[in-house]
């Protein structure tokens, strides 16, 4: 009688031992996989205008080879790395036609937004071709813009990322200042230089306050582009190019590798 009742209590021991590894088993692949993809939002600074080797199949977009989310991609093979930051992008053209590769599976977003909504391309117009009176008049509507309107833009954008890449850490990148100052320097006036590069701090600024507030990572590359500013003798940024307008002041390759690519690694 006693061999027959251990015999049972062996049985019901290892029984219940299966039960509990199948359950282990199931529990565990039940787990979602690893969010480790990447996925790159943003305008111009992000998809490389003014780097070269432009990706032929992004068209308009200049995607490029030499910018900053695709030497991260390189250098640290995510699961995927999906490239979506397009030229001349406003936060409505990220919420439009970027946001498609988002999901529970993307571990790092990167992006830079907000300069186009503020009007940059405008700025730089008025402050290369007129006057230092005009270039601040405008230099003003920018910056009300981005006291007034931008913020709530940033929130749309910010949100929907947080909604569609739950699982992500989110690096928003900031832009650069633009001028080195107390130089002797052809080209805009000292007055218009420093308004440019205050223009930029105040956009940074927001954008900051933004990014904290949606519990995202700012990068900024002010520090790292500092001595490689336009009229440093060392520039990681275009000046007014009358051939190719389109990359006038936007980060040259160097700028994008030793400006832009540090920051990244450092915040993600």
């Amino acid at each position: 009688m006693r061999r027959f009742r251990l015999v049972g209590f062996l049985s019901s021991v290892l029984l219940a031992a299966g039960a509990a590894l199948t359950g282990a088993a199931t529990a565990q692949a039940a787990q979602p996989a690893a969010a480790d993809g990447y996925v790159a939002l943003g305008d111009s600074y992000s998809s490389g205008v003014g780097s070269g080797s432009y990706i032929g199949s992004s068209g308009d977009c200049k995607r490029s080879t030499k910018s900053h989310p695709y030497l991260w991609a390189a250098a640290h093979s995510p699961a995927t790395f999906d490239f979506t930051a397009c030229s001349g992008a406003r936060t409505g053209d990220v919420l439009a036609g970027q946001l498609g590769p988002l999901s529970s599976a993307t571990g790092l977003v990167s992006i830079s937004i907000g300069g186009n909504d503020a009007g940059f391309g405008d700025v730089m117009t008025a402050c290369v071709l007129q006057s230092d009176s005009s270039c601040l008049s405008r230099i003003a509507t920018a910056e009300a813009y981005v006291d007034s309107t931008l913020p709530g833009k940033l929130d749309g954008v910010y949100s929907a990322i947080s909604d569609k890449a739950p699982n992500a850490h989110v690096v928003v990148i900031g832009y650069p200042r633009f001028y080195k100052l107390g130089t002797s320097c052809i080209g805009l006036s000292e007055t218009k230089r420093k308004a440019i590069n205050n223009a930029s701090d105040h956009l940074n600024t927001v954008i900051a306050q933004r990014v904290a507030a949606h519990g995202f990572t700012f990068g900024d590359v002010r520090t790292t582009f500092t001595g490689h500013e336009l009229c440093s003798g060392s520039s990681w940024l275009h000046s007014v190019n009358w051939l190719n307008i389109g990359e006038s002041y936007h980060p040259t390759a160097a700028g994008q590798s030793g400006g832009y690519l540090p920051v990244l690694n450092g915040a993600a």
